[in-house]
């Protein structure tokens, strides 16, 4: 069994049910969700005009394959009615592979981990309330290390 670690987020429409329909389709899909974080908030990160987004760390349990599992993922996001236009726009769903057991894998289509963890306080939050002890299999440090080091300004709280 593998261990996928997925970051969830919405920003269009009713974000928490967004976030509730996807996480009953990862279940469905991909494999059993062993741990939740709680769901945050913050503001957008890159593209800034647009509104804020609740966000959510999932640990699941599944016997799919790396590639599989992002075929699954995009397959959900379209069900769901995302829509990619442009890079960091507005989006009804997005799932992204933090984490899939502590391997690293560079494909066209896939990096893992995620590469811009470290830059991000919204998906370092969550990620901590799961797994602060947990070793980033690239930087060597600690989510918890991470955490305290990150530059990100975006303020992130617990809805």
């Amino acid at each position: 069994m593998n261990r996928i670690v997925l970051l969830t987020g919405s920003n269009i429409g009713d974000c928490q049910s967004n976030l509730n329909k996807a996480n009953e389709l990862i279940e469905e899909k991909i494999g059993k969700i062993t741990a939740l974080s709680s769901i945050y908030m913050t503001a957008a990160w890159g593209n800034t005009e647009q509104d804020d987004f609740l966000n959510q760390v999932l640990v699941v349990d599944s016997a799919l394959s790396p590639m599989n599992a992002l075929d699954q993922i995009l397959a959900i996001e379209r069900h769901m009615g995302r829509v990619r236009t442009i890079k960091n726009a507005p989006r009804l769903i997005d799932i992204d592979i933090l984490f899939f057991n502590q391997d690293v894998i560079q494909e066209i289509d896939l990096e893992i981990p995620h590469p811009l963890i470290g830059e991000r306080r919204f998906v370092l939050e969550p990620l901590n309330e799961l797994m602060a002890e947990e070793i980033h299999p690239v930087s060597g440090k600690k989510i918890k290390h991470m955490l305290i080091e990150c530059s990100d300004p975006l303020v992130v709280r617990k809805k």
